[in-house]
């Protein structure tokens, strides 16, 4: 995706992929705003790319069933214990702020 784009280009483009997605499913707005638990304005304001906050946005696509699309905005970090270093560091803790 070209970095050129601005964040409320890609707002729009996000909002044509989930009304694009509704419409498939054949549902009406106030179908899906109603199963997600939303008001048909903040659906609106989510498929027109004009804003919307992370909660709205996780109640359409869980009522759509593509709930799994945010696990691949952030994989889930593993461990690897092979990766880790050796030797017995001790963990240290972030100081405090002064005041002042």
């Amino acid at each position: 995706m070209p970095q050129s784009q601005s964040p409320e280009d890609l707002a729009v483009l996000l909002g044509e992929g989930l009304r694009a997605l509704r419409l498939d499913r054949n549902l009406e707005q106030k179908t899906l705003a109603d199963q997600a638990g939303v008001s048909v304005s903040a659906l609106k304001n989510l498929e027109s790319g004009k804003g919307a906050n992370i909660s709205t946005l996780v109640r359409i696509l869980r009522a759509l069933g593509r709930e799994d699309w945010l696990k691949t905005i952030a994989p889930v970090a593993t461990i690897n214990p092979l990766t880790l270093p050796t030797g017995g560091g001790h963990r240290q803790r972030a100081r405090k702020r002064g005041a002042g």
